[in-house]
């Protein structure tokens, strides 16, 4: 049996919570209470499951150990009680594991949907065309996820692809499955423009933002500067003949926001101050991160735009993440959405492990 102790009256606590959560959920007719408390069974329901079934595994144990100490326990019984024991043992420290998992500080931000930015970084077109593979990277995953994308701003790049594109990702935990990709994405390829099939680096950055409701950033209006201007780009006539492209700038932290893919000037502005909501929104979680995490500089996920995190080496057939040093060769896969999940866990495991040894140190 595993020889960490558990917190016996918290994991208690957390059972009675989640019961009394329960009882009032079947007391309400409030749709609002409804929601937010089936929100809340649902957040616990797996570790309570983990306790309850650990503590069944408790006693089976204590009743099997009994039997193996009996003397009157003959042969073909102990045999098999110890066969029984030595599955008990490892699914008791399985079910620690899940509990000690389950009982770690979440991030309160990890259910939200999110805003993604991806924008070329050095490398000309080529890294336009890369800053397009990792958008449709993510957007196919997220269409494997069950989440919704949404465009809300996109610059395309002269030879394919995008200097820049933002979009909003809708879904249930999607910033937790995306919080580290974050970072400097680089390429080594060869481009197709390249007549001398010399492999190239490029690189695109990728940043991944809770999004922010009202609630969480306050704004003064008097703080904004708004402009409008014809849109640029793809569009016919319209995009050359109404004002309907808004740039907000808030003034007191410098942000701008450009946004033009509606044809309406409502809908912009109002896309716009999603944009620039998350942004300062963002820009508060890291200052905070960055305070919290002075002391332990090896963390992942500290949100450094300009760290670069993974290389997709294409003559290799290989994706590296160099946070953890993982490397599958499985590039197509991986760019295609499919593959991207196995480094997702990788990186949500390392996380909590470096967690873990955090409350053990």
């Amino acid at each position: 049996m595993s020889d960490i102790i558990l917190p016996r009256e918290k994991l208690d606590a957390i059972s009675a919570k989640h019961a009394d959560l329960e009882a009032r959920l079947a007391a309400t007719a409030d749709a609002t209470s409804i929601v937010a408390l089936s929100k809340e069974i649902a957040a616990l329901g797996p570790l309570v499951q983990a306790i309850a079934a650990e503590r069944r595994v408790v006693a089976d144990l204590a009743a099997t150990r009994e039997m193996l100490a009996d003397a009157a326990t003959d042969a073909g019984m102990r045999a098999m009680a110890e066969e029984e024991l030595a599955m008990l043992e490892a699914e008791h420290e399985r079910l620690v594991q899940v509990i000690r998992l389950g009982l770690l500080p979440r991030d309160s931000a990890d259910d939200r949907s999110v805003i993604l930015e991806v924008r070329a970084g050095t490398g000309g077109d080529e890294a336009s065309l890369f800053a397009g593979n990792l958008f449709r990277m993510y957007q196919r995953y997220a269409e494997l996820k069950g989440w919704k994308v949404e465009v809300l701003s996109a610059n395309e790049g002269a030879m394919g692809g995008f200097k820049e594109i933002i979009a909003e990702i809708h879904g249930e935990g999607v910033f937790a499955r995306l919080k580290f990709e974050s970072g400097v994405h680089r390429v080594q390829r060869v481009p197709e423009t390249e007549a001398q099939g010399r492999i190239h680096t490029s690189a695109a950055t990728v940043a991944v933002l809770p999004l922010a409701e009202e609630v969480d950033v306050s704004i003064n209006e008097a703080d904004l500067r708004m402009e409008t201007m014809r849109s640029q780009g793809a569009g016919g006539q319209h995009v050359n003949k109404t004002e309907s492209a808004i740039r907000i700038t808030h003034i007191p932290s410098g942000l701008a926001v450009l946004v033009q893919e509606e044809r309406s000037q409502h809908k912009n502005r109002a896309r716009a101050m999603d944009i620039l909501r998350t942004r300062l929104f963002d820009m508060e979680r890291q200052r905070l991160a960055k305070a919290r995490a002075a002391a332990r500089k090896d963390q992942i996920g500290s949100g450094d735009r300009s760290e670069r995190i993974r290389t997709y080496s294409f003559p290799q057939g290989r994706v590296t993440d160099h946070r953890i040093n993982l490397t599958l060769y499985k590039i197509e896969a991986i760019l295609e959405g499919s593959g991207l999940e196995e480094l997702i866990e990788a990186l949500i495991t390392e996380h909590q492990a470096r967690l873990l040894a955090g409350e053990e140190a």
